[in-house]
């Protein structure tokens, strides 16, 4: 995500790099640079150039000011603070009025709307508390009411759907009807879309937001076509007036045109950002952390969100209390994993860490090291999994014969496994910092 943007940006700040202070030199040529990373990510260039006459000026108005603070550092700062009020300022939710609250899904075909209104159905029910209903408005798209039915299943809400009403405005009305007597207090409806901008697509649109007068709508677009993303967006703007925006296949964007001046043009905010197919992969898109993952400053504050989403408070002090008497065994570590596992792709999740995002670059981090380790403890009997100190060699042969893997893996496997257990029993027991960083150190660190 906004990998190139992020590169290009770094360059433009060490241009600061052992400077004494800001001068209007340095300034204009950092400038320079930043102005070609927005125009390389898909920026327009009068947009570009104004953001960073912005820069520019808090940059010179500081200089002379601000004397303690390093001039990258002092630039990084400007930038962020800009780079944030241009994607929007503050955090927008969505807002749901009435019973039901109703909320309206459009955008082109192929924009990812079905499967945000899969996503948005399960933040609504797990997050808010709510009870929605999905109902299936797209008439023309073979197979589409079919999705929505697969996708609702997932997410666990209700779907509602006429297949045989070739009429989206009765068939969205319809469908509130249905959740008013059946006890929904939000209804998602997802409409057709359109391989590109044409007028009966507007109109369609139209007479259903006229019919159903939604509370909320919002507009899907798939970022990774930058510009045309913001042009297809301030046309439907013209035509509904949407609430909000929300940019899909962000996972995928190295560019980010589409993230940074959505805003600017449309004048509406981003509300959510979509990064995968999985229902859980949305999140509230926040134009202050986003900004510092541009900038490679992490999103730790969406990192320990994303880990509270799966806390099990009960299950973490029945772990604490099996660490503090050193009988953490394979099944706990294969509980811990699913958590993990829950919370998103292990390289998306890195690169949340400040720090980390340079060091995940060009490492080949995927989910198969999951894989690998459960297959391993899988391989082992009920016996094995609850008592890891059964394991001999005869029982290790037998293992690697079950999980295709050969007997150095095993090996490094349960030698990696008891040495976390020992460095959490130790971090348990209040041991000193300087203890732990000598058992670290003899480790060479765990590389589970």
């Amino acid at each position: 995500m906004f990998e190139n943007l992020n590169d290009k940006l770094e360059s433009a700040f060490k241009n600061l790099k052992g400077e004494g202070k800001l001068t209007e030199l340095n300034i204009a040529q950092s400038i320079k640079e930043i102005r070609r990373a927005l125009v390389g990510a898909d920026v327009n260039y009068k947009i570009a150039k104004e953001f960073t006459d912005k820069i520019k000026d808090r940059a010179l108005g500081t200089s002379n000011v601000l004397k303690s603070v390093k001039p990258g550092e002092l630039m990084v700062k400007i930038v962020m603070d800009e780079l944030t009020d241009l994607m929007g300022g503050d955090t927008e939710g969505i807002s749901i009025k009435g019973n039901p609250g109703v909320v309206l899904i459009a955008g082109l075909q192929g924009s990812g709307k079905t499967t945000f209104t899969g996503k948005l159905s399960k933040y609504l029910k797990e997050k808010r508390g709510r009870k929605p209903l999905v109902i299936a408005c797209d008439v023309y798209r073979p197979a589409a009411i079919d999705q929505l039915t697969v996708v609702a299943e997932q997410a666990g809400v209700g779907v509602f759907k006429e297949p045989e009403n070739k009429n989206p405005v009765s068939i969205a009305q319809n469908g509130i009807a249905f959740a008013k007597a059946n006890g929904y207090d939000v209804v998602i409806v997802d409409t057709a879309g359109r391989l590109a901008v044409d007028e009966a697509m507007m109109k369609e649109i139209a007479e259903i937001r006229d019919g159903i007068n939604p509370t909320e709508t919002l507009f899907v677009v798939d970022s990774m076509t930058g510009q045309d993303a913001v042009n297809t967006a301030k046309a439907f703007n013209e035509t509904i007036d949407f609430d909000g925006v929300v940019l899909t296949k962000l996972d995928g964007d190295t560019r980010g045109g589409a993230a940074l001046t959505v805003k600017y043009t449309v004048g509406k905010p981003i509300k959510f950002i979509s990064t995968g197919e999985k229902l859980d992969e949305m999140d509230v898109f926040h134009p202050d952390r986003m900004a510092q993952r541009i900038l490679g400053m992490g999103d730790i504050v969406t990192f320990v969100e994303k880990a509270q989403d799966q806390f099990d408070e009960k299950e973490a002090k029945r772990i604490e209390k099996k660490i503090k008497k050193n009988k953490f065994d394979f099944n706990d570590f294969l509980g811990q994993m699913a958590q993990i596992k829950k919370m998103g792709d292990m390289k998306s999740l890195m690169k949340m860490i400040p720090g980390m995002n340079k060091i995940t670059k060009n490492l080949d981090i995927d989910d198969s090291a999951f894989t690998k380790v459960e297959s391993i403890i899988h391989s082992m009997t009920p016996d094995e999994r609850g008592k890891p100190e059964l394991l001999n060699m005869s029982r290790k042969r037998r293992i690697a014969k079950g999980c295709g893997r050969n007997i150095h893996e095993i090996n490094m496997f349960i030698k990696q496994f008891d040495q976390m257990r020992k460095m959490m029993h130790m971090m348990s027991k209040g041991n000193n910092m300087e203890k732990f960083a000598q058992q670290m150190q003899n480790m060479g660190g765990p590389k589970l």
